[in-house]
């Protein structure tokens, strides 16, 4: 049951979140390996980039990777927090009844990691079909996918299926920092405001409350490896499935950093927290929630 709430709750989040996804990617993608100055900006910022693409390539172009985004989500933050959730029941992350900040950090990192593994063939697709573009606009390279099944079907017959978990590298670090980072700081700040007593100890503020709270450190710490992490899906790959641009995550940390500084790392910061925000207070809050409703019919 903890699986599937934990799953309904990050997909309930998604349908709200996806046209942010898609604005952080493209923004993620542009002027890759290249000095600012050296190339055309088609997405001056998050709401720019919000109304070009609306307008470029429709509202549907808004959406796209919605439905591999769906199944992600479901997937990989289901595994995520349903395992977090055991752990949180078995009573792990406590120390003298309150919560130990190294304990959730631990258990957040490792419930990351299992979800990031089991749901990168998807984030692999996903990314590939939230880059496509009308060529006017287009960033990164440019994938010719028409959804999910056949992306899933082509990379599987031309790669095997070791080139479905292609950048799964990059994932593994992604996922477990921000899961470390949005886990720990919600238990601890859900303790924090309880203890505040501002609203009652059973009060659906006191989820939202923490979730604020929580998403500002997980944008912070994720978006470095969420972009090395996007760039390393999508880059173009040679016959045998290697990457033509990066050999793995330490490559493209590296050649992010030379190539374009500190700012590269930090590309879409704006769109990260538009996106990652709002998941983050949406996906804790109705997982917060579900697991009530769940207690009240046990």
């Amino acid at each position: 049951m903890d699986f599937l709430l934990s799953g309904a709750a990050a997909c309930g989040a998604c349908l709200f979140t996806n046209p942010l996804e898609v604005v952080k990617t493209r923004m993620q993608l542009q002027g890759e390996l290249r000095s600012r100055g050296t190339y055309q900006v088609y997405y001056r910022n998050v709401f720019h980039a919000f109304y070009t693409i609306g307008k470029v390539d429709g509202l549907a172009g808004l959406q796209k990777g919605l439905v591999p985004g769906l199944f992600y989500q479901f997937f990989m933050n289901g595994v995520r927090l349903g395992s977090y959730a055991i752990i949180e029941s078995s009573g792990y992350i406590h120390t003298d009844g309150r919560v130990s900040a190294i304990k959730t950090t631990i258990s957040g990192a490792l419930a990351g990691v299992v979800g990031a593994v089991m749901g990168s063939p998807i984030y692999l697709v996903k990314t590939h079909l939230q880059s496509q573009a009308t060529s006017s606009i287009a960033v990164g390279h440019q994938y010719k996918h028409q959804g999910m099944i056949h992306a899933l079907t082509a990379i599987y017959r031309e790669h095997g299926i070791l080139g479905l978990w292609r950048g799964s590298s990059a994932a593994v670090p992604r996922v477990s920092v921000g899961s470390a980072a949005q886990l720990s700081t919600f238990s601890s700040a859900k303790e924090f405001v309880i203890d505040l007593q501002v609203f009652r100890k059973d009060s659906w503020l006191v989820a939202l409350s923490a979730g604020m709270i929580s998403s500002v450190v997980v944008v912070l710490a994720m978006t470095p490896f969420d972009v090395v992490s996007t760039r390393l899906y999508n880059q173009p790959v040679d016959n045998l499935g290697k990457g033509q641009l990066y050999k793995g995550f330490l490559d493209c940390f590296s050649k992010t950093m030379r190539k374009e500084s500190l700012t590269g790392l930090y590309k879409g910061l704006g769109a990260s927290y538009f996106r990652l925000g709002p998941h983050t207070i949406l996906s804790l809050f109705f997982w917060d929630e579900l697991r009530k409703l769940s207690k009240q019919f046990r």
